[in-house]
């Protein structure tokens, strides 16, 4: 067995309607840091998620634990960095001791970077690229309110850098010291979002699976756990959106999922949906699910030998009779082609407003996701992006 080293949070609550008990979750947290029972909290929320009694209850629970809230919903997708920098400044205004992140995955990564930012120890753009934090940062907890980023288990966040462009900050030190796991929150998403989050995490366990750097025993049991019970339950919370058991495992699927590439980087579906969803604002989950069956088939003679074994975890491989690896590599392409068509999601880049003329760009804005392409099975030119592209469109 090769070596290999392992990491994510230090504790995660895996419990519907656990975020009605954050105040208490919390205490530990302080108190690992010396901090007193009770603390200036910064509490950064989607907007939408404000909005919501449930989010007031949160807000009730926290205020009679004696915590002192500032409650921030800035916040938006694909974040650039101006909004970071004014989301920290509000941090630093309320001179907060811990930061807790309450949304989707933009929310949850603004929150790790305001957490490191806030001590005023290091700028932002020197912390662009793989173990560039130097700084330590206040107490995390993150609560995921989509079943799909895995951002709440991750030592990643994505920032907008221009145009058409994006960069990440990996580190451990964006690992929370807690993920609260709640699916009562993911009980009224709309069903385009709880289908583009749910293939997300999908994707997050494949390229995990498949990652050409770094995969591991421990990151593959995670993945494979992860599939499984994403592609036993992704429909079904489509067509029984108040199955809260079903949600349960959604939220659970997308946390393994996070942690095993947290490890096991991803690779090619996620170079080529960055350009999508940088360019056209085209949701995250949704970028993804758009090119994954043609990486998929430009991965095949890589991978073949992964994707027949991913085939029997979600069960492609047991409507065909032929037992070879290549007949169970492409029993998955298919399956995963028609994740899109069977939760109602776009399925090509047309549909979501992308000109043929456009392909070459983001070929081009592709190829500059080179960290993510290292991990990719097979080797990509900007030649097999157009293509894909082309074939996707």
């Amino acid at each position: 067995m090769a070596p290999f080293e392992f990491r994510s949070v230090n504790r995660i609550v895996c419990e519907a309607g656990s975020s009605l008990k954050l105040g208490e979750l919390i205490a530990p947290t302080l108190q690992q840091v010396g901090a007193n029972s009770t603390a200036r909290v910064f509490l950064l929320v989607d907007p939408f998620i404000q909005s919501t009694a449930k989010f007031q209850e949160v807000l009730s629970g926290l205020e009679k634990a004696g915590h002192h809230i500032t409650v921030c919903s800035k916040v938006e997708p694909d974040p650039p960095e101006q909004l970071v920098l004014e989301v920290t400044q509000k941090a630093i205004d309320c001179q907060a001791q811990i930061v807790i992140g309450l949304g989707g995955g933009s929310t949850l990564d603004v929150a790790k970077l305001v957490a490191i930012l806030a001590l005023q120890h290091q700028n932002l753009k020197t912390m662009y690229g793989v173990g560039m934090v130097t700084s330590r940062r206040l107490p995390l907890v993150l609560a995921p309110t989509t079943s799909g980023t895995g951002s709440e288990v991750t030592h990643i966040s994505i920032v907008t850098t221009g145009a058409d462009t994006k960069m990440g900050v990996v580190s451990p030190v964006l690992y929370p010291d807690l993920a609260v796991l709640d699916a009562d929150w993911t009980l009224s998403l709309p069903q385009h979002v709880t289908a583009a989050t749910g293939i997300d995490a999908m994707v997050h366990a494949i390229e995990a699976y498949t990652s050409k750097r770094l995969k591991n025993k421990y990151s593959d049991f995670l993945a494979c756990e992860a599939l499984r019970l994403l592609s036993a339950n992704l429909n079904k919370v489509c067509k029984e959106p108040d199955n809260r058991e079903a949600r349960q495992s959604m939220m659970l699927g997308a946390c393994l999922a996070g942690q095993a590439f947290a490890n096991a980087p991803v690779g090619g579906v996620h170079a080529l949906a960055y350009p999508i969803g940088g360019i056209f604002h085209v949701p995250h989950g949704l970028s993804n699910s758009l090119v994954l069956p043609e990486v998929l088939k430009f991965n095949a003679p890589m991978a073949q030998d992964l994707y027949a074994e991913l085939a029997d975890v979600v069960g492609s491989s047991h409507s065909i009779s032929n037992p070879a690896k290549s007949a169970k590599c492409d029993s998955f392409v298919r399956w995963c082609a028609n994740l899109s068509p069977s939760t109602g999601l776009p399925s090509k880049l047309r549909d979501v407003g992308i000109g043929e003329a456009d392909v070459a760009t983001m070929a081009d804005a592709a190829m500059l996701q080179t960290r993510l392409l290292s991990n990719n099975p097979r080797e990509m030119t900007r030649q097999d992006a157009f293509n894909i592209y082309s074939a996707s469109w």
